[in-house]
Protein backbone atom coordinates (compact mmCIF):
# COMPACT_ATOMS: atom_id res chain seq x y z
CA UNK A 1 0.00 0.00 0.00
CA UNK A 2 1.19 3.33 -1.30
CA UNK A 3 2.16 6.15 1.58
CA UNK A 4 -1.25 8.22 -0.61
CA UNK A 5 -3.22 4.92 0.31
CA UNK A 6 -2.35 4.63 3.77
CA UNK A 7 -3.05 8.35 4.54
CA UNK A 8 -6.63 7.59 2.91
CA UNK A 9 -6.89 4.47 4.68
CA UNK A 10 -5.52 6.39 8.26
CA UNK A 11 -8.00 9.40 7.22
CA UNK A 12 -11.30 7.22 6.97
CA UNK A 13 -10.73 5.30 9.91
CA UNK A 14 -10.22 8.40 12.32
CA UNK A 15 -13.54 9.55 10.85
CA UNK A 16 -15.45 6.49 11.98
CA UNK A 17 -13.91 6.58 15.43
CA UNK A 18 -15.06 10.02 15.97
CA UNK A 19 -18.22 9.36 14.68
CA UNK A 20 -18.95 6.14 16.58
CA UNK A 21 -17.92 8.06 20.07
CA UNK A 22 -19.96 11.22 18.87
CA UNK A 23 -22.92 8.81 18.77
CA UNK A 24 -21.60 7.23 21.95
CA UNK A 25 -21.92 10.67 23.54
CA UNK A 26 -25.76 11.19 22.50
CA UNK A 27 -27.25 7.46 23.63
CA UNK A 28 -25.81 9.13 27.50
CA UNK A 29 -28.01 11.75 26.80
CA UNK A 30 -30.70 10.06 25.50
CA UNK A 31 -33.56 9.56 28.35
CA UNK A 32 -36.24 7.47 28.74
CA UNK A 33 -39.77 8.32 28.78
CA UNK A 34 -41.83 7.54 31.95
CA UNK A 35 -44.52 5.33 31.70
CA UNK A 36 -47.86 6.83 32.33
CA UNK A 37 -50.90 5.11 33.85
CA UNK A 38 -53.98 4.18 31.28
CA UNK A 39 -57.70 5.40 32.05
CA UNK A 40 -59.59 2.56 33.91
CA UNK A 41 -62.19 0.73 31.25
CA UNK A 42 -65.61 1.61 31.50
CA UNK A 43 -68.16 -1.60 32.81
CA UNK A 44 -67.64 -3.63 29.65
CA UNK A 45 -64.71 -2.53 28.55
CA UNK A 46 -61.54 -4.54 27.75
CA UNK A 47 -57.94 -3.74 29.03
CA UNK A 48 -55.71 -4.06 26.41
CA UNK A 49 -51.97 -4.33 26.05
CA UNK A 50 -51.00 -2.95 22.69
CA UNK A 51 -48.06 -3.50 21.28
CA UNK A 52 -45.63 -1.84 18.47
CA UNK A 53 -42.15 -2.61 18.21
CA UNK A 54 -41.35 1.21 16.75
CA UNK A 55 -43.59 4.21 18.00
CA UNK A 56 -42.58 6.97 15.36
CA UNK A 57 -45.20 8.90 15.16
CA UNK A 58 -44.37 10.75 11.77
CA UNK A 59 -42.83 8.09 9.88
CA UNK A 60 -43.42 4.47 8.89
CA UNK A 61 -47.46 4.33 9.52
CA UNK A 62 -47.31 2.39 12.96
CA UNK A 63 -46.81 4.97 14.89
CA UNK A 64 -49.72 6.58 13.53
CA UNK A 65 -51.88 3.72 13.29
CA UNK A 66 -51.44 3.39 17.18
CA UNK A 67 -51.83 6.65 17.99
CA UNK A 68 -54.85 6.90 16.23
CA UNK A 69 -56.56 3.71 17.13
CA UNK A 70 -55.49 3.78 20.85
CA UNK A 71 -57.23 6.99 21.49
CA UNK A 72 -60.39 5.78 19.86
CA UNK A 73 -60.58 2.15 21.41
CA UNK A 74 -60.35 4.54 24.45
CA UNK A 75 -63.54 6.72 23.41
CA UNK A 76 -64.90 3.23 23.22
CA UNK A 77 -64.52 2.89 27.17
CA UNK A 78 -61.71 0.71 26.79
CA UNK A 79 -58.46 0.41 28.85
CA UNK A 80 -55.46 0.62 26.62
CA UNK A 81 -51.53 0.95 27.67
CA UNK A 82 -49.18 1.34 24.76
CA UNK A 83 -45.85 -1.16 25.14
CA UNK A 84 -43.91 1.01 22.59
CA UNK A 85 -39.85 0.66 21.18
CA UNK A 86 -38.17 3.90 20.02
CA UNK A 87 -39.15 5.74 18.78
CA UNK A 88 -41.48 7.07 21.12
CA UNK A 89 -44.90 7.21 19.62
CA UNK A 90 -47.01 10.54 20.58
CA UNK A 91 -50.26 9.44 22.72
CA UNK A 92 -53.36 11.30 23.76
CA UNK A 93 -54.77 11.42 27.05
CA UNK A 94 -55.97 8.36 28.55
CA UNK A 95 -53.75 6.32 26.79
CA UNK A 96 -51.21 4.54 29.15
CA UNK A 97 -47.88 4.02 27.74
CA UNK A 98 -44.93 1.68 28.87
CA UNK A 99 -41.74 2.33 26.79
CA UNK A 100 -39.35 -0.82 25.97
CA UNK A 101 -36.46 0.78 24.91
CA UNK A 102 -34.02 -0.85 22.26
CA UNK A 103 -30.92 0.19 21.23
CA UNK A 104 -32.50 2.15 18.38
CA UNK A 105 -29.63 1.84 15.49
CA UNK A 106 -31.14 3.11 13.30
CA UNK A 107 -32.11 6.44 14.72
CA UNK A 108 -31.04 9.97 12.85
CA UNK A 109 -28.15 11.56 13.29
CA UNK A 110 -26.60 8.48 13.50
CA UNK A 111 -28.20 5.07 11.73
CA UNK A 112 -26.55 1.86 11.66
CA UNK A 113 -24.28 3.06 14.11
CA UNK A 114 -22.01 0.68 16.93
CA UNK A 115 -23.87 0.14 20.16
CA UNK A 116 -21.74 1.38 22.69
CA UNK A 117 -20.27 -1.65 24.96
CA UNK A 118 -22.25 -0.97 27.91
CA UNK A 119 -25.74 -0.76 26.01
CA UNK A 120 -25.46 -4.58 25.32
CA UNK A 121 -26.47 -6.01 28.52
CA UNK A 122 -29.30 -8.30 27.31
CA UNK A 123 -29.71 -11.17 24.97
CA UNK A 124 -32.08 -9.22 22.97
CA UNK A 125 -29.25 -6.17 22.63
CA UNK A 126 -27.04 -8.66 21.52
CA UNK A 127 -29.74 -10.22 19.10
CA UNK A 128 -30.33 -6.45 17.63
CA UNK A 129 -26.94 -5.10 17.45
CA UNK A 130 -26.03 -8.51 15.72
CA UNK A 131 -28.59 -8.40 13.12
CA UNK A 132 -28.39 -4.78 12.56
CA UNK A 133 -24.37 -5.14 11.80
CA UNK A 134 -24.70 -7.80 9.48
CA UNK A 135 -27.52 -6.51 7.33
CA UNK A 136 -30.64 -7.61 8.70
CA UNK A 137 -33.74 -6.21 9.99
CA UNK A 138 -34.06 -7.46 13.87
CA UNK A 139 -36.04 -4.79 15.68
CA UNK A 140 -39.66 -6.75 15.60
CA UNK A 141 -37.61 -10.13 17.22
CA UNK A 142 -35.76 -7.87 19.41
CA UNK A 143 -39.12 -6.10 20.58
CA UNK A 144 -40.69 -9.02 21.45
CA UNK A 145 -38.37 -10.80 23.72
CA UNK A 146 -38.09 -7.22 25.54
CA UNK A 147 -42.09 -6.50 25.84
CA UNK A 148 -42.69 -10.86 26.80
CA UNK A 149 -40.19 -9.96 30.07
CA UNK A 150 -42.37 -6.28 30.46
CA UNK A 151 -45.09 -8.06 30.94
CA UNK A 152 -44.12 -10.92 32.73
CA UNK A 153 -46.87 -11.00 35.93
CA UNK A 154 -49.06 -8.77 34.56
CA UNK A 155 -51.30 -11.08 33.19
CA UNK A 156 -54.20 -10.58 35.48
CA UNK A 157 -54.52 -6.59 34.03
CA UNK A 158 -55.06 -7.27 30.68
CA UNK A 159 -58.11 -8.77 28.76
CA UNK A 160 -56.17 -8.61 25.68
CA UNK A 161 -52.96 -8.53 23.56
CA UNK A 162 -52.88 -6.26 20.49
CA UNK A 163 -49.53 -6.92 18.36
CA UNK A 164 -49.56 -4.38 15.51
CA UNK A 165 -47.18 -6.42 13.02
CA UNK A 166 -44.37 -7.61 15.36
CA UNK A 167 -44.92 -10.75 14.68
CA UNK A 168 -42.08 -11.93 16.16
CA UNK A 169 -41.32 -15.63 17.58
CA UNK A 170 -42.04 -13.92 21.01
CA UNK A 171 -45.28 -12.95 20.37
CA UNK A 172 -46.11 -16.36 19.58
CA UNK A 173 -44.35 -17.58 22.84
CA UNK A 174 -47.22 -14.70 24.54
CA UNK A 175 -49.61 -16.97 23.50
CA UNK A 176 -47.92 -20.26 24.51
CA UNK A 177 -48.01 -18.45 27.90
CA UNK A 178 -51.93 -18.20 28.18
CA UNK A 179 -52.26 -14.81 26.77
CA UNK A 180 -54.77 -14.28 24.34
CA UNK A 181 -53.39 -12.52 20.82
CA UNK A 182 -55.13 -10.34 18.38
CA UNK A 183 -52.46 -9.86 15.33
CA UNK A 184 -52.78 -7.19 12.87
CA UNK A 185 -50.84 -7.34 10.02
CA UNK A 186 -51.22 -4.54 7.73
CA UNK A 187 -50.25 -6.18 4.14
CA UNK A 188 -47.78 -9.09 3.71
CA UNK A 189 -44.36 -7.88 3.60
CA UNK A 190 -43.23 -10.79 0.94
CA UNK A 191 -44.49 -8.11 -1.64
CA UNK A 192 -42.12 -5.57 -0.50
CA UNK A 193 -39.22 -8.35 -0.80
CA UNK A 194 -40.57 -9.04 -4.13
CA UNK A 195 -40.60 -5.19 -5.73
CA UNK A 196 -37.17 -5.10 -4.21
CA UNK A 197 -35.75 -8.28 -5.80
CA UNK A 198 -37.43 -6.58 -8.91
CA UNK A 199 -35.45 -3.62 -8.84
CA UNK A 200 -32.10 -5.05 -7.63
CA UNK A 201 -29.44 -4.73 -10.68
CA UNK A 202 -26.95 -7.06 -9.21
CA UNK A 203 -25.50 -10.34 -7.54
CA UNK A 204 -24.62 -8.46 -4.28
CA UNK A 205 -28.11 -5.53 -4.42
CA UNK A 206 -29.99 -9.60 -4.32
CA UNK A 207 -28.23 -10.88 -1.62
CA UNK A 208 -28.55 -7.63 0.14
CA UNK A 209 -32.42 -7.52 -0.07
CA UNK A 210 -33.01 -11.19 0.46
CA UNK A 211 -30.50 -10.92 4.33
CA UNK A 212 -32.11 -7.25 4.96
CA UNK A 213 -36.06 -9.04 4.60
CA UNK A 214 -34.86 -12.84 6.07
CA UNK A 215 -37.77 -11.91 8.92
CA UNK A 216 -40.55 -12.84 6.65
CA UNK A 217 -40.00 -16.85 6.98
CA UNK A 218 -40.56 -15.71 10.53
CA UNK A 219 -43.23 -13.76 10.05
CA UNK A 220 -45.10 -16.55 8.28
CA UNK A 221 -44.26 -19.09 10.82
CA UNK A 222 -45.78 -17.00 13.22
CA UNK A 223 -48.63 -15.71 12.21
CA UNK A 224 -49.62 -19.68 10.89
CA UNK A 225 -49.43 -20.28 14.93
CA UNK A 226 -51.61 -17.04 16.03
CA UNK A 227 -55.15 -17.24 16.44
CA UNK A 228 -57.44 -14.31 14.46
CA UNK A 229 -55.48 -12.18 12.10
CA UNK A 230 -56.55 -8.49 11.62
CA UNK A 231 -56.40 -6.96 8.32
CA UNK A 232 -57.14 -3.49 6.44
CA UNK A 233 -58.75 -4.58 3.35
CA UNK A 234 -60.29 -7.89 1.41
CA UNK A 235 -56.99 -6.92 -0.81
CA UNK A 236 -54.89 -7.32 1.90
CA UNK A 237 -56.58 -10.52 3.17
CA UNK A 238 -56.72 -12.07 -0.64
CA UNK A 239 -52.72 -11.28 -0.72
CA UNK A 240 -51.74 -12.62 3.13
CA UNK A 241 -53.98 -15.91 1.80
CA UNK A 242 -51.83 -15.88 -1.00
CA UNK A 243 -48.40 -15.21 0.08
CA UNK A 244 -48.61 -16.72 3.49
CA UNK A 245 -50.46 -19.31 3.91
CA UNK A 246 -52.70 -17.89 6.70
CA UNK A 247 -56.38 -19.42 6.47
CA UNK A 248 -59.33 -16.97 4.81
CA UNK A 249 -61.19 -18.10 8.15
CA UNK A 250 -58.91 -16.73 10.48
CA UNK A 251 -58.50 -13.03 8.70
CA UNK A 252 -60.82 -10.81 9.78
CA UNK A 253 -61.11 -7.01 7.84
CA UNK A 254 -60.66 -4.07 9.72
CA UNK A 255 -60.47 -1.00 7.51
CA UNK A 256 -58.52 1.80 8.36
CA UNK A 257 -60.40 4.98 9.14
Amino acid sequence: MTRARKDVAGEHMAGVVARTRASWQRTRELRIPEARSARPATPGGLSIAFLVYRGNPTVGGQGIYTRYLSRELVALGHSVEVFAGPPWPLLDEGVGFTPVPGLDLYRQPDPFRFPAPWELRHWPDWVEALGVLTGSFPEPRAFAMRVRRALRGRREEFDLIHDDQCIAPGIAALRRDGWPVLETLHHPITVDRRIALDHATTGWQRYGVRRWYGFVKTQIRVLRRLGLVVTVSESSRRDIVREMGVPRERLRIVPVG
